[in-house]
């Protein structure tokens, strides 16, 4: 029901391991273990116990058992949150880190629900005040001695870490969390741990991902970046790539920076914009596949050599071995650290895997800042079309705009000259192409073979779902001839086809034929705005419309119906396609009959609106295909499915929509009673 919308990308919830929506409801029917609330009552009686160590194992403890969502119900009955916060300021560092790490590892599994919790059970008391702290002692004049003196930085910079992830996750899921963040100015304090990115660029990924969060749509925000926060921003804009965390890195500020784009004095508006995008056409021109597939094989011959020199260790110190010194006493061993325990709780750093990992995240935000870059939000677009979620992530995406203005589509008479003359100096158009591919199968394989590797799979397949929504919003407001000319949306066309028919099943993943359908679907609009030839055959259109139409998702049978209504109204202007027209009408007939949805129903009928409005063949298609009784038919059904079903499921605005289809209904009977009678004279 109108042209093909882009939406801006949302924020993720956080995606534990495993299936925890099921977990979670079974503990909410008591099916939870008993044996959970052992462990819990009593790691959570040790937080007060005065010895410290004692503390921060429970701390590592609780860290640990919270990525069990069963156990979620039972921790916040016994009020963790409230007796975890004191700990944040704990006389000990090590118990403050431990503190922080688990109830960073309880706001990311816990999800939006947690989050919110965590704010009303005051979290925000204690965490503001460490945030204060370790920002700090990051500058503290003390003079202990050298070798003290680093580690404490060290261990005021891993608190830090872990601070400011909490201070992320939950205000990634609170709104309540942004407007304390607001108030107790905690922006100092993030852009310090965004500084110290030459020496603990961890540190600074982490206060980039929660500034990028507390920018968006946050105006009262925005009122406290002065110069020397901006600057902290473009210096780390320009830092040096030495590792795929850097490139990580550079990809979350420039698109705070985006957010930012209003405060942004207009004179340097175009070489922020620039600098931008030149980032993330950096980010998208290196091949993911190929690094991934390096980044495995440096993995392997590390482990290799130090397997080998382990062995040569090994028969170095068994030569020379005497019987007396095999009979000798073997002293007793000395004490293993407290911290060496726990830090067995967490899973093994892989430098490789890490940098791999780095590349692909980077790959994925700087495909979503382009579409937040191509429009803003449009608040109908979310109503008429279901929300784009990613089933193996549980990905929800939070909602955000920034600008005064904010809640239209940005259109290609709305987007700036600048924004334009970047996206095409940096050739964003074809690198966000290239991605829609699917990912190296070499790369697949690879990974494939390793259970620590193996999850790089599906980030891969999330860069190419992320490249397909991207290719719908730049084919929507870009020039042809921006997009490579004629010539190169035919071989687009062609490429998305192959997608699509290259998988037998494709029906059965909705998230990826959600974003293919879309992208197709705005790129046969401008195609048809363009007047140039279709590459689709319509043995491949009805494959795709009938498979698609199964979907349970109302987003991929808006598109598809849509799909049609655009081929079909090409057609009609052509010679012999009668035959193809009547199929298509047929089948845009059943749809609007039948499927539940009034959405679909209404995407349906304007599609048949545009496909027999004009043309002789589709006239006579129309006759032969009995349109005209069909509507006349369907027209009171279809007023009292609005009448009944519309203020109980649909918004004000899909009723006005609703409203105009059914006049446009009217007309377009009207219209047709004309033709058949001029047909039948």
């Amino acid at each position: 029901m109108g042209k093909s919308r882009t939406k801006r990308f949302k924020r993720p919830q956080f995606s534990p391991t495993g299936d925890c929506q099921a977990e979670l409801a079974a503990a909410a029917n008591g099916t939870e273990l008993e044996e959970d609330d052992g462990p819990a009552a009593e790691l959570l009686e040790k937080l007060q116990h005065p010895s410290a160590e004692v503390r921060e194992c429970a701390c590592a403890g609780l860290a640990r058992l919270v990525q069990q969502r069963p156990v979620l119900p039972d921790l916040a009955r016994r009020d963790a949150v409230r007796r975890l916060g004191p700990l944040l300021l704990d006389p000990s560092l090590a118990v403050r880190e431990t503190a922080a790490g688990a109830l960073r590892n309880l706001s990311a599994c816990g999800g939006f629900e947690v989050c919110d919790d965590m704010v009303t059970k005051d979290i925000m008391t204690p965490l503001v005040p460490l945030l204060r702290e370790c920002s700090a002692g990051l500058d503290s004049n003390e003079v202990p001695p050298r070798e003290e003196k680093e580690q404490n930085r060290n261990s005021v910079e891993n608190i830090a870490n872990e601070a400011v992830n909490v201070l992320w996750n939950i205000c990634e899921c609170s709104n309540r969390a942004v407007s304390l963040f607001n108030k107790e100015g905690c922006l100092e304090s993030v852009l310090k741990y965004l500084s110290r990115f030459p020496t603990n660029v961890d540190l600074a990924i982490s206060a980039a991902y929660c500034l990028q969060t507390v920018t968006e749509d946050n105006p009262e925000l925005l009122k406290s970046f002065g110069a020397s926060a901006l600057q902290v921003l473009e210096s780390a804009m320009r830092a040096p790539v030495s590792s795929m965390a850097y490139v990580l890195l550079k990809t979350l500020v420039a698109g705070t920076v985006w957010n930012l784009k209003d405060i942004i004095p207009s004179k340097s508006q175009a070489e922020i914009i620039s600098a931008i995008l030149k980032i993330l056409s950096e980010v998208l021109e290196m091949d993911a596949g190929a690094v991934v597939i390096q980044m495995k094989e440096a993995e392997t011959q590390r482990l290799r050599t130090a397997a080998e020199t382990e062995e040569r260790l090994e028969s170095a110190n068994g030569v020379g071995l005497t019987e007396d010194d095999e009979m000798e006493e073997t002293p007793p061993k000395r004490r293993v650290r407290r911290k060496t325990l726990i830090s067995d709780l967490l899973p093994p750093t892989n430098e490789e895997l890490r940098e791999a990992t780095a590349l692909l995240t980077a790959q994925q935000t700087a495909l979503e800042i382009i579409v937040n870059v191509c429009c803003s939000e449009d608040p109908s677009d979310d109503e008429w079309e279901e929300e784009l979620s990613s089933s193996d992530e549980s990905e929800a995406f939070m909602e955000s705009s920034l600008g005064d203005g904010g809640g239209q589509l940005l259109s290609p008479l709305c987007l700036s000259h600048e924004t334009h003359a970047a996206l095409t100096n940096f050739h964003i158009p074809r690198k966000v192409f290239e991605k829609t591919a699917f990912p190296s199968s070499a790369a697949v394989d690879v990974c494939s073979r390793s259970p620590a590797w193996k999850p790089l799979v599906r980030k891969m397949n999330t860069v190419q779902w992320r490249a397909l929504v991207c290719l719908q919003s730049l084919v929507s407001l870009l020039e042809v001839e921006h997009l490579g000319g004629a010539p190169a949306l035919q071989a687009l066309a062609q490429h998305l086809s192959t997608l699509l028919f290259s998988q037998p099943d494709f029906a059965k993943h909705a998230d990826f034929l959600e974003a293919i359908s879309s992208a197709l679907r705005a790129l046969l609009q401008t195609m048809a705005a363009s007047n140039i030839a279709q590459c689709m055959t319509p043995d491949q259109l009805m494959t795709l419309c009938r498979a698609g139409i199964q979907s349970g998702s109302v987003g991929v049978r808006v598109n598809v119906v849509s799909i049609l209504g655009i081929t079909g109204s090409v057609l009609a202007k052509e010679d012999g396609a009668l035959e193809t027209l009547k199929t298509i009408g047929c089948f845009l007939l059943e749809v609007a009959t039948k499927d539940p949805s009034l959405v679909v129903v209404g995407e349906a009928l304007d599609a048949l609106f545009d496909v027999f409005a004009d043309g002789s063949e589709a006239e006579r298609a129309s006759v032969q295909i009995r349109l005209l009784s069909a509507l006349k038919e369907f027209q009171p059904v279809f007023k009292m499915k609005i009448r009944k079903e519309g203020k109980g499921k649909y918004s004000p605005d899909q009723l006005c929509v609703l409203d105009n289809v059914k006049l446009n209904l009217r007309r377009f009977v009207a219209y047709q009673e004309a033709v058949e009678k001029r047909l039948t004279a």
